[in-house]
């Protein structure tokens, strides 16, 4: 495959109002809208107002469930409201927007996406995580691009500022993960092509943009502002990122991910008690790639911005405890990132006891 795709995007307050504009190209006269409960109940209503203020059909508002769960993506492959819609639009956070991507890719139809939290990249990639119905692992999906994303600022700023604190500590692991798993690529013999030098190049632009407006992006996320600070990590987040994923995960090279989302991958196998967002434990896992790696400076870096905006910095933030570490090991030397990026079990287990143990430090 020697096709590159990548999504346009319009962001804003106003954004919605070029949803006409965006359309036409695509020669399509009915929507399927699919997202979170919240999520529509935020977004839904002024997209469908203007959609059908320009004459085109809603099939329907459909609600994905709670996961991006395969027998999820089943029902709503099977509802024939959705179905027949000329085209999907996506709304809400990383699971209901990787479930609406599946659904589009299983229908073979275009999908829009329209993030209302800025949790992750994944309102502009290619790849969608899938769950079992425990909510552990199951697998990655590989849907199309969506075709567009619209970025409304002001629908994110009102959104629970919890999400947006988790996009930041996601946002964070792309430029180290992308870099490390692209240097232990060449490391092994191998030669980066212009798509894996680009899209390392890519990654690590997105680098500086969390550590400059993160903590004040936080603060006015708080205060429902959607000011320059939050405009900028929600770029980040969903262009940067999110073309730097679509770029390096190919056919024959993958360096998306790696130690960080290994360690995340793994913690799903562990039922803990109460709510361990995806990119806040991404973020300690940031924490141990650097540990593994004996990346003082940066480990140091990393864990004193985790510190400064309440993101994990130790195992019982995140509802772990040592005796924990076998499970999660078991199951991230199962992962794509293990696969691609191999790493020692033992030093990778020392790793995370290492960045637990400067997170207790820091207490």
């Amino acid at each position: 495959m020697t096709t590159n795709k990548m999504s346009n995007y319009s962001y804003g307050v106003d954004c919605f109002q070029e949803i006409p504009e965006v359309l036409k190209p695509y020669h399509v006269r009915s929507v399927a809208l699919i997202g979170g409960e919240k999520a529509l109940a935020s977004a839904a209503e002024e997209v469908q107002t203007i959609l059908e203020a320009n004459h085109y059909e809603v099939t329907g508002q459909f609600v994905y469930g709670s996961d991006s769960t395969q027998s999820n993506i089943d029902k709503l492959v099977a509802n024939p409201d959705i179905a027949r819609a000329d085209i999907i639009f996506g709304f809400g956070g990383g699971r209901a927007l990787d479930t609406a991507k599946m659904v589009a890719h299983e229908l073979q139809k275009e999908i829009m996406t329209f993030p209302t939290i800025c949790s992750n990249c994944s309102a502009g990639t290619a790849i969608s995580v899938i769950y079992k119905d425990d909510h552990s692992l199951l697998k990655y999906g590989y849907p199309e691009v969506p075709v567009h994303i619209f970025i409304n600022t002001r629908i994110i700023a009102e959104a629970p500022a919890k999400y947006f604190w988790a996009g930041v500590g996601d946002g964070i692991s792309k430029a180290p993960e992308v870099e490390r798993a692209a240097y232990e690529y060449e490391q092994g013999g191998e030669q980066l092509s212009h798509t894996g030098v680009l899209g390392r190049a890519v990654a690590l632009s997105s680098k500086d943009a969390f550590y400059r407006y993160g903590q004040q992006g936080v603060k006015d996320i708080e205060n429902n502002l959607p000011s320059k600070a939050v405009e900028e990590i929600a770029l980040a987040i969903v262009v940067s990122t999110g073309y730097a994923s679509n770029l390096v995960n190919q056919p024959d090279f993958y360096f998306n991910s790696c130690h960080a989302h290994a360690f995340y991958n793994g913690t799903t196998a562990v039922q803990r008690e109460g709510e361990h967002l995806h990119g806040a434990v991404v973020a300690f896992g940031v924490m141990v790639l650097h540990a593994y790696f004996d990346e003082v400076e940066e480990l140091t870096k990393v864990a004193n911005f985790n510190k400064s905006l309440g993101l994990p910095v130790t195992l019982s933030d995140i509802g772990l405890t040592e005796s924990d570490l076998t499970v999660v090991l078991k199951l991230a030397l199962t992962t794509n990132e293990y696969k691609h990026t191999p790493f020692d079990p033992e030093q990778f287990t020392a790793a995370i006891l290492r960045a637990d143990q400067l997170g207790q430090s820091l207490a």
